[in-house]
Formats: structure tokens, sequence, C-alpha cells
């Protein structure tokens, strides 16, 4: 009996947020150039990309966007043809950003409302990892209050403070099978908070080449009084005592970034982000339960996680005074070792294209339009806790639409 209990409860890595949660989903303008905006000046979206730039946007904005998300991916498992897909639910990451200040002062104040970490996950109740996991629903929200300063003509600086509200719903089946013959289930709901910090520097010497640099800290997301829900036969409810609930501190990581901008002609914008993720914090995940029994103990799921890099390249094209045109791609690593790959987020190394659009509707008002394909590597996997053992590979398609008013 202890056995499942922990099967229902230490596999949750999907509240670390693995690479695969990981959807920097933060501009639509920034997702059309492939995801770079640390070393060159777009729109409000720099409040999250580069405090530091902030206070060099000409114009103040209010901008707002959403990238809709579909996450698409096939389970083989090892030794038969049987292959498992996700339903094909769609996730809805937002941004919201404001920029505002003084016409060509030496400050600009930003808020940053998005959601950094997330995801939608649902492989129904019959599959072969269902005692892994049926379905999941994760959010993060980021609250991101900024101050941006000039430090001279070409150089500048920012920081922001950073809340994380976080919510997970998590359903898992539990292999105790009552008088209908249907599996227990575990139902996992719980809500978190973190707090940390954004800050970067901007710094552009010549009309040809920008750059910046910033650095997104490590932000400990606490979940207090997780409700833990279980649907089991009436013989065996005093193993699984209910009301329960539990708790969790779980590291999001912190990431550096290093930006360039090169402006080859006045109609042409290139840009190269480098990411570096610190995953290596995340060792291993506790929960503590309100109420024990013999079944059900606290639990310490060992993660071992190694830190994670990101690629990114992308350019802008003026194509008329109305219409701009973007594209992009890049490369982003795994931060998940062999053996703890979970079908939450069936990380792997990933490869990704971008494209996008820009209409300028009018002198105030932006309109822009974004596409993403993401292809995760094929991975073959055998977790070393449930030896759930098979193939991944997983496709993400993710179209976007913002609109920014700036003055």
């Amino acid at each position: 009996m202890r056995k499942l209990l922990l099967l229902a409860f230490a596999l949750l890595p999907v509240l670390g947020f693995s690479q695969g949660f990981q959807v920097n989903l933060e501009g639509e303008k920034q997702i059309g150039m492939g995801h770079t905006g640390t070393g060159v000046l777009l729109d409000g979206a720099s409040v999250f990309f580069n405090p530091g730039a902030v206070v060099m946007l000409p114009q103040n904005y209010i901008q707002a966007g959403i990238s809709p998300l579909v996450f698409q991916s096939v389970f083989n498992p090892s030794g038969n043809n049987a292959q498992y897909h996700t339903a094909n639910k769609v996730a809805t990451p937002f941004s919201f950003y404001a920029a505002v200040g003084p016409k060509s002062s030496w400050w600009k104040l930003g808020l940053a409302v998005y959601t950094p970490f997330g995801g939608l996950t649902d492989w129904g109740n019959s599959w072969a990892g269902k005692y892994s996991l049926e379905s999941l629903d994760l959010k993060a929200f980021y609250f991101q209050p900024t101050l941006s300063v000039k430090l001279a003509s070409n150089l500048s600086i920012g920081a922001g403070f950073v809340y994380n509200r976080g919510t997970v719903d998590l359903k898992q089946a539990i292999p105790i099978s009552g008088a209908n013959g249907q599996d227990g289930q575990a139902d996992l709901k719980g809500a978190g908070n973190g707090y940390g910090y954004n800050a970067g520097i901007y710094y552009k010497p010549s009309p040809m080449f920008s750059a910046g640099l910033t650095y997104r800290s490590k932000v400990n997301t606490t979940i207090n009084n997780g409700n833990a829900i279980f649907d089991v036969p009436s013989s065996l409810q005093s193993s699984f005592p209910q009301p329960n609930t539990f708790n969790a501190s779980i590291p999001l990581p912190a990431t550096t970034s290093l930006g360039l901008g090169f402006y080859p002609t006045n109609k042409l914008t290139l840009a190269l982000d480098v990411n570096l993720v610190n995953w290596s914090v995340y060792k291993q995940l506790a929960f503590d339960y309100k109420y024990n029994t013999p079944a059900l103990q606290d639990t310490y799921s060992q993660r071992d996680y190694k830190n994670a890099f990101t690629l990114r390249a992308g350019g802008q094209y003026k194509a008329t005074n109305k219409l701009d045109v973007r594209a992009g791609g890049g490369y982003a690593s795994t931060a998940v070792r062999d053996g703890y790959v979970t079908p939450e987020a069936p990380d792997a190394n990933r490869v990704y294209l971008t494209g996008g659009l820009g209409y300028h509707a009018d002198r105030h008002l932006d309109i822009d339009f974004s596409f993403e394909y993401e292809h995760l590597m094929s991975r073959t996997q055998t977790n070393i806790q449930t030896q759930l053992s098979g193939t991944f590979k997983t496709n993400v398609y993710i179209p976007g639409i913002s609109l920014a008013y700036h003055w």
C-alpha cells in the first residue's frame, strides 16, 4: 500500500516546472523573432525581457497579448506498437505590460503581468501511464513592478520585484479496484506564492549595435494546505484520510540572459540571445502531509536536475511603413536527466521555428501576430520511480496576437 501512495504523490515534478513548463511566451514581437529581446528594444515587453532597456523606449506603452498553446504528445510503450495521445486541449498564456514616464526623462516605470510557467496536459484515464498521470492543469502568474533609470545617453539599468501566484490541479489513477472494477483516483489541488526579482542593463554604443544582460532570480514557491482528494473504496478510506492537505516548497530557477542586437540598415534588425537556466537548484521534491498513516508517509523524491541553456536568433524587416515581417528560431536543452522523464511534460532537447507580422494600424496602435512550432526530440526512457517505459514524441503549436497602444 505504501508504494501506491508514493506513486500517487511523489510523482509531482510538474510542480517543479521542468524545462517543458517554461513557456517563454512574453511578447508577440519577440516570439516572432525567435524569442529574442534581451539586447534589442522593441516595445513594452522589455519590462520582462530587459528592465534596463525600458527607459530607452521613445514612447510610453500599454499592451496585452495572448498565445494559445496546443501541446501534442504521443507515447509508445516499450515492447508493443500501442500509441497513446494527449487530448488537444488549449492553454492560454498571456502577457500585459505598461511602461510610462515623462518624455525624454531619466526614469520610466513599468508593470508586467505574465505567465512564464504553465501546462495543460490530458492523457485520459485508460492509457498505459495512468498511474503516473491522467491530467494536469498548471498555471503560474508573475506580477512585476519595475523601475528603469538612464545612466547615460547610451546606457541604462533597471530592476523589478516579482510576486508569483501558482495553481495546480493534477489527477492520477491509483491501482486499487473498487466493486465496479474501476481504479481509485487521486486529485491534487494547490496554490502557492513566491518572490523574486528581475534586473538588467542595456547598452547601445552605436546605431549599428546594442547589447543587454539580465538576471531573473530564483523564485522559491511555497504551497501550503494543498488539497489531497481521494476516490477509493470505503474499505480503504482509513488509509486515505479525508480531508487531507500537503505542504511543499519548490525552487523555480534563476535565468541569466545575454542579448545582442545588430542593425545593418534602418529597415533590418537582427538579434541573438543566449540563456542559462539554473535548474541545478532542483535537487528533490518533498511533501509534508497533515495526516499520515502507515500507507501515507511524507515523501522525498530525488530530482537532480541539471542546468539548461537556450540559443535564440531572429530578425525583423520593415517591409513598408505599415508592415513588419519577422522570423526566428532556436535550440533549447533539457534540464531533465535520463530516468526522470515523466508524462506531465515529457521533456527533451528541442528546436523551434517562429514567424510573425506587425501591422501599424495608426501612429498610436500596433497589432502583432506570431506563430511558433516546437519539435521535441524523440526520447525513450524508463522512469526510475514508476518504471513507466517507452518513447515520447512531442510537438507544440502556438499562434499569438497582441495589441499595443503607444504615445
